[in-house]
């Protein structure tokens, strides 16, 4: 029987989606699709491989593959099959010439018969533009990143708390949302090569349009930016500045709510007979109504009145078209809480809102992005036939925060903040300590279910402006670290505003302290070359924007991965803390004995039939294979 514990990660099966393994990314329905996969002669000899694919809801086994060619140890093996369906799943059976059957899915090798939840997918709904795979993201929270001239001469708003640029933001209290800094878009577009100097190539703006506080996730119109912001004029200048720097923009949408001060909640507010009151969840001759979470501030839609979705979401004269269009040409959305829209109670409209939103997309630009917020798990859901790719945390943020996660981090921040609602982690549960192995089984459990088109363009954030900063939880020295995982893995890495000049973030809304321009805090100065270089990395080596995934080492203190396309093989190894000897067979990655350093400057050593990789401590080093 095969003994599947002794089988080196490095030189177990492979496959993942990539256009390694499946050359045709688009695939429409009723076409036929090549799928291979990757078995070393370490797992022992085989009779056959097939791929056992659903069909309408059934079970069917391809014909035995045939081997496409041999690379050292390495048999690859290509079967062929329909796109019965919009969406299928698939895994692979290996037969060993002892009669011993194998499965490969999504979580690796196993002699028992798995579950279809765990098998790999593929869809015809692969529409990401290609930017998306190339994206460096920079999220910004206007109110907190750069303040201009202009900016001086609008009042303090009737809702807002006026404060100084160096003053501390609040982490409790009612006070924490109307604490008004200022900063606008004319301060953005003042600072756009610092964005450029970083690598970046897209832009992501929280919320612009007016609210009652300073994070606007209370919109009171969707109509126009906030004039406290610079107004529309001043966004059209933003995104067309940003343009001519070869970078994009992207708005953010909240279709699960507005707030009580919006036009359309207070025409419907106690006056059923208003057009609006369909709008929203209203009770009682509308005195009361569903809201998000219960704040009563942040009122629900309701998505079956038809009026909203063609004033919100649905055709051209839509408020989700109107801002991609002249003058404005923006060029995507990142939907807020996109996991609750549509839904209440036993109503689901989830994936209709999502489709109307991204046709609505597509017959004004469809070189545009429409990204899903999600909190936990988005894979069963996203799946690209609404929303193109995830902005959640369980599949790459939460596994990097625990392998790097500092335990004596929490002690701290409860000496800084020993009370009040934020001296815990709220929702937030990345703060426990794991091993490289926990980082590796984490990882492959949370992205399994995403077809690969929808796992280029899920946005990889350290941190946001929900959630802790990275650096504040960590071991010293780890974001350097961290973040070569962000321009290393599949999909978008993302930079929140301050991550390069190492800011501290005990809360979510304490990481929304403003940029520190003229030194009021103090700072780390190499992060920004570090990031500049990751983007440099990540922009002249393609396979690390659309390379296959494999991951050929993993312990307590070290994780080492490939990324490999067509043209060339990725080899990343980053580490926490020392490993003396990391061993790898002599074909786990073929080609490794010509690879060249092109980042962290380590040589691979030769060592008879293996190859041993340097492991100093909290390091980072990348070797390319051309091919």
């Amino acid at each position: 029987m095969a003994n599947l514990a002794k089988l080196p990660l490095a030189l177990q099966p492979h496959h993942d989606g990539s256009a390694l393994y499946v050359p045709n990314q688009q695939p429409k329905l009723l076409e036929k699709v090549k799928v291979r996969i990757r078995v070393h002669e370490a797992i022992g000899k085989l009779k056959e491989v097939r791929v056992r694919f659903s069909e309408s809801g059934e079970a069917f086994p391809t014909p035995p593959a045939k081997v496409i060619r041999r690379d050292g140890g390495w048999t690859w093996y290509e079967s062929t099959i329909v796109m019965h369906n919009p969406k299928m799943n698939y895994r692979f059976l290996i037969v060993l010439a002892s009669g011993e059957v194998l499965w490969y899915n999504t979580q690796g090798l196993s002699t028992l018969i798995p579950a279809d939840v765990l098998d790999f997918r593929i869809n015809t709904f692969s529409s990401a533009p290609a930017w998306g795979k190339n994206a460096v993201m920079y999220q910004i929270f206007p109110d907190r990143f750069a303040r201009s001239a202009q900016a001086d001469k609008h009042k303090t708003p009737d809702w807002g708390v006026a404060q100084q640029w160096a003053d501390p933001v609040l982490v409790d209290g009612r006070d924490r949302s109307q604490q008004f800094y200022g900063g606008d878009l004319w301060g953005v577009i003042e600072r756009l090569d610092h964005l450029k100097k970083l690598g970046v190539n897209l832009v992501y703006l929280t919320p612009m349009f007016p609210g009652q506080s300073n994070h606007r996730y209370d919109a009171s119109s969707f109509d126009q930016i906030d004039p406290l912001l610079g107004g529309n004029k001043a966004f059209a200048a933003l995104v067309e500045a940003a343009h001519k720097l070869g970078m994009r923009v992207i708005g953010d949408l909240t279709t699960n709510h507005s707030g009580i001060g919006h036009e359309w909640f207070k025409a419907a507010f106690k006056n059923p007979s208003a057009p609006e009151s369909e709008f929203y969840y209203f009770s009682e001759k509308n005195t009361k109504y569903d809201s998000w979470f219960g704040v009563a501030s942040l009122p629900k839609f309701n998505w079956k009145s038809s009026e909203l979705r063609k004033r919100f979401i649905s055709g051209k004269s839509s408020v989700v078209a109107k801002w991609l269009k002249a003058p404005y040409k923006m060029d995507g959305w990142r939907i807020d809480v996109a996991n609750m829209t549509g839904r209440i109670r036993d109503e689901d409209m989830y994936l209709d809102v999502a489709q109307t939103v991204r046709k609505t997309m597509v017959e004004v630009n469809p070189d545009t992005i429409m990204l899903g917020e999600y909190t936990g798990d988005a894979a069963y859901e996203v799946q690209g036939d609404g929303w193109q790719g995830a902005m959640t945390y369980s599949n790459f943020t939460k596994p990097v925060w625990r392998w790097f996660y500092n335990t004596k981090a929490q002690a701290k921040r409860a000496k800084v903040y020993p009370t009040g609602e934020y001296a815990g982690f709220m929702m937030w549960d990345g703060n426990q300590s794991g091993s490289g192995r926990d980082l590796v089984a984490s990882y492959n459990q949370f992205i399994a279910a995403f077809p690969w088109h929808v796992r280029l363009c899920n946005m990889n954030p350290l941190d946001t402006h929900d959630i802790p900063r990275f650096k504040t939880y960590a071991i010293d020295g780890a974001q350097k670290v961290a973040a070569a995982m962000q321009f290393t893995f599949p999909g978008i890495p993302v930079i929140w505003a301050g991550d390069e000049f190492g800011l501290d973030g005990y809360s979510g809304e304490h990481s929304r302290t403003p940029l520190p321009w003229n030194g009021e805090l103090p700072t780390d100065p190499s992060l920004i070359g570090t990031y500049a270089a990751l983007a440099k990395l990540r922009r002249e080596n393609s396979a690390l924007t659309d390379g296959s995934m494999r991951f050929v080492y993993a312990s307590d203190e070290a994780v080492a991965y490939v990324r490999e396309n067509g043209k060339q093989s990725i080899i990343v190894l980053v580490t926490r803390g020392v490993e003396k000897k990391i061993v790898l067979a002599k074909d786990a990655v073929p080609g490794l004995k010509k690879a060249e350093n092109i980042y962290g400057g380590a040589k691979i050593k030769a060592d008879g039939k293996t190859f041993v990789l340097p492991g100093a401590a909290l390091s980072v080093n990348v070797w390319r294979v051309a091919k």
